[in-house]
């Protein structure tokens, strides 16, 4: 015992024992489940709804709704499934149902005879039909507790159109393979993304976006704006001031004495 344990082999009936979990695992792709569900109508009439939900694709069929569920009629809403699975070449192994009086005995020998085993939930156990449970309260809390039925096929349009949404499989994810430059570039963060062909760029996004060059300010600039249109204060740096209209004479005296300020960098005389 003592090397099985230190090889980490458990004892032979716990190796042959599979838990409840790993059964609805194991056998998720041809796992079925049933159960009634309880309507009141308007005029006070209890309705039964008899659906079946596959593990597997979370699909849900509603068998039929009737306010007495008789062995014959629970018998032939067995046969009805057992034809719509032979429709869409769907294959079920095992049926997990509740030990609920309105399921005669012959409703266990209709799935016998497709091939399908009906499995029984312990006695007051929900858990062991999870799956199934899960939507019948679903179903109750959010449709039947908020709708008024009015007849017996008004459930059967209700919970129909209740479950299409929830029965949509969705798109799969289209995945693209990536070239070894795509690779690259989405790694290195400092490369600009790739643009589409006819994407505007900076250059060309209609905005004007050369620069003007810089340089300095030299005495031809000075003569070629013109003195006699210079308006206010001129101040070079605090030294020399001219008034407004300024003659020739004076501007060259200007020109003179800033020139050892502005644009060399020699100092001024």
């Amino acid at each position: 015992m003592g090397i099985l344990k230190d090889a980490g082999i458990d004892p032979a009936p716990e190796r042959s024992a599979t838990t409840w979990a790993g059964f609805l695992r194991s056998q998720a792709e041809g796992l079925l489940a049933c159960d009634f569900l309880e309507t009141v109508t308007l005029t006070g009439a209890r309705m039964y709804v008899l659906a079946v939900i596959e593990h597997h694709t979370r699909r849900i069929r509603v068998l039929g709704a009737t306010a007495h569920p008789t062995a014959a009629w629970v018998t032939q809403a067995a046969r009805n499934r057992v034809m719509d699975l032979e429709d869409a070449g769907c294959r079920a192994l095992f049926l997990i149902r509740d030990r609920d009086g309105k399921f005669p005995d012959l409703f266990g020998a209709v799935l016998a005879d497709a091939g399908i085993r009906v499995v029984l939930t312990g006695v007051r156990m929900p858990r062991m039909n999870a799956v199934m449970e899960r939507w019948v309260q679903t179903s109750r809390r959010e449709l039947l507790d908020r709708t008024l039925i009015w007849n017996q096929r008004h459930p059967l349009h209700a919970l129909r159109e209740f479950g299409e949404p929830l029965q949509r499989t969705p798109p799969a994810p289209r995945h693209r393979q990536h070239t070894p430059a795509e690779a690259a570039a989405s790694t290195d963060h400092r490369t600009r993304p790739n643009r589409p062909p006819g994407h505007p760029t900076k250059a060309t996004s209609g905005r004007n976006t050369q620069r003007v060059r810089t340089r300095c300010l030299t005495c031809a600039d000075v003569v070629s704006a013109g003195c006699s249109e210079m308006v206010g204060a001129v101040s070079l740096k605090g030294i020399v001031r001219s008034r407004t209209h300024a003659s020739p004479s004076s501007a060259e005296a200007i020109m003179f004495k800033s020139r050892g300020r502005i644009g060399s960098d020699r100092p001024g005389p």
